[in-house]
């Protein structure tokens, strides 16, 4: 009979459920089919219950507060993927119910397991039932029931567990996805089974062999029967702020992210908060968040090619792949030999690398003097390993780099420490600031400092436009967002939103008029045809008929058109 659940009790319980679901992660990943079916769940919520292992067997928690805070600093900071982040909520919650707690008596337990229930349905921007969500609730209520009369906290939780595995049993029927599936919700199952393991501690049981092989679970959802087309935000964007302060409100945030994405969830501490948000264009997601603090970490993946490799049962890529790869890298095996890391000896004083995605703006670049051209972008931000094989590459003594997007820029920054090569950042944000900044590059300047005044002193000529699409309906900066509609983006800000692209066009051509606008750019994007875009480059010669315009292919992915007016 256990009475008290002390600090260090509380610490193997964790272990003990960590444990649990690393034995059992692939059959939760075979059950993953909501909110999309890239059968991750039992990876992430394993990693993510491991980064608090990590840590607690770093320390020896005094008080069940103690253990309680060091697990939810430890799930936020891990928590990968959308079950990932509302297991942390789990905790969070529960951490704040044990908070000045030296040991937690039945009661006291049932009460924290209710407050993280209520921290998960809060941070959930839009709550669904038949998941995680449902199963926490109705096992967290019937634990408060049960501690209402029974002391021993082993009896609540083993009460609490049954009624979650009855909740369990019903969200197939509660989930329109799940039932054509014909499997629980992963999410819930996950979360019981590290109660489960929670359980056992409490009842002196030996913690299971981390041997996948003894899952007992034959469920697996039928993958070839669920439609890719079905996932309209294709990129799973997970990352780490730190707070610029520590009262800061994100319901800006909340609202901003809701209306470019679904399956938003937001975590957070006095020191930071992590977002996890299903979306097509996860950098401006990125941009948006930094307005708030720094950025620390992130995490992107494409869940189509997940959902379609699940189906034709090949391994799924993910961002856990990284970590092979770089081991691989620090062994030298594995690599192929054209992606072996050079460093070009120096042939010139200058070199110029550029962050830019489709071939029209790579050609532009290269055109304009670009020793190389990084793919990146809205919706693919590369790493600082990538920038740096870039500027090693280039064989000049100083290499400028472009980055072309305020969330890159942090990233070109850390090459500077990382290589021999001098590295100067031109704090380029948009592509059109990229291409006016190399048009005022002089190759014969006496020193690299010269250089950088000119680029940077281009910035501030030079104004862009971005036209892409809504999501989904709704309200931000003021205005009505309607599904499907076009958005106009001008240097960052939301301009304007028409359900007809010619309107926002002309729109965009009076504001390039008003602002004396000598030379005007349109740079059209992989899903616009060339007669369109002349099309549009006849708005801005009519409205703006001193001015010099030019159409260029871009062929950026997202936005339709980029526009450079200067």
């Amino acid at each position: 009979m256990n009475e008290q659940i002390t600090g260090a009790l509380f610490k193997q319980m964790v272990l003990h459920g960590a444990a649990v679901i690393t034995a059992h992660k692939q059959a939760i990943n075979d059950l993953n089919v909501f909110p999309v079916p890239d059968g991750d769940t039992g990876t992430n919520m394993s990693m993510t219950i491991g980064t608090a292992v990590t840590e607690l067997r770093k320390s020896s928690p005094a008080t069940v507060e103690q253990a309680a805070s060091v697990t939810a600093s430890a799930l936020l900071r891990g928590a990968r993927g959308n079950s990932g982040v509302i297991l942390s909520l789990l905790f969070r919650g529960l951490s704040k119910g044990l908070k000045g707690m030296e040991s937690a008596d039945a009661p006291a337990f049932a009460a924290a397991m209710q407050e993280g229930v209520s921290a998960a349905y809060k941070a959930v921007m839009k709550p669904a039932e038949g998941t995680v969500l449902t199963v926490s609730r109705l096992a967290a209520k019937r634990a408060v029931e049960v501690a209402a009369e029974e002391k021993d906290v082993e009896k609540v939780l083993e009460e609490a567990i049954r009624e979650g595995r009855e909740a369990l049993a019903q969200t197939t029927e509660m989930n329109p996805v799940l039932k054509k599936a014909g499997v629980v919700d992963a999410g819930g199952k996950g979360y019981l089974l590290i109660l489960e393991g929670m359980l056992a501690e409490l009842r002196g049981e030996p913690m299971p062999q981390q041997d996948e092989e003894s899952a007992p679970e034959k469920e697996k959802a039928d993958f070839q029967a669920m439609n890719v087309e079905d996932i309209t935000f294709a990129f799973d964007t997970v990352f780490i702020v730190r707070k610029a302060t520590s009262d800061i409100s994100l319901e800006p945030l909340r609202t901003y992210l809701n209306s470019i994405g679904d399956s938003l969830v937001i975590g957070e501490d006095d020191e930071a908060f992590k977002v996890h948000v299903h979306t097509n264009i996860p950098g401006n997601a990125l941009n948006e968040a930094q307005k708030y603090g720094t950025l620390e970490l992130a995490k992107i993946e494409n869940m189509r090619t997940q959902a379609e490799d699940l189906a034709a049962g090949k391994h799924v890529q993910s961002t856990d792949d990284l970590d092979a790869v770089e081991q691989s890298l620090e062994e030298g095996t594995g690599q192929p030999e054209e992606d072996v890391h050079t460093v070009a000896a120096p042939e010139k004083p200058y070199g110029f690398l550029a962050v830019c995605a489709g071939e029209g703006l790579e050609a532009v670049f290269r055109g304009l003097g670009a020793d190389g051209v990084v793919s990146g972008g809205q919706t693919m931000n590369p790493s600082t390993e990538s920038l740096l094989k870039g500027v090693d590459a280039i064989p000049a003594e100083t290499v400028f780099i472009l980055p072309n997007n305020s969330n890159i820029i942090m990233a070109a920054q850390q090459c500077s420490a990382l290589t021999e090569k001098k590295v100067v950042v031109i704090p380029t944000k948009t592509v059109p600031q990229g291409i006016t900044a190399m048009m005022n590059v002089d190759f014969e300047a006496p020193d690299a400092q010269t250089i950088t005044d000119a680029m940077t002193e281009a910035l501030s000529t030079v104004t862009t436009a971005q036209i892409t699409y809504a999501a989904r309906n709704s309200d931000f900066d003021g205005f009505d967002i309607k599904e499907g509609d076009y958005l106009a983006l001008e240097e960052g800000k939301l301009f304007g939103t028409d359900s007809s692209l010619d309107t926002l066009l002309q729109k965009l051509a009076e504001d390039a008029a008003s602002r004396g606008s000598s030379f005007i750019s349109l740079y059209f994007g992989e899903d616009v045809t060339e007669e369109d875009a002349q099309k549009a480059a006849q708005v801005f010669e009519n409205t703006c008929p001193d001015a010099e315009v030019a159409v260029l292919p871009g062929g950026q992915p997202v936005y339709y058109y980029i526009i450079s007016m200067e």
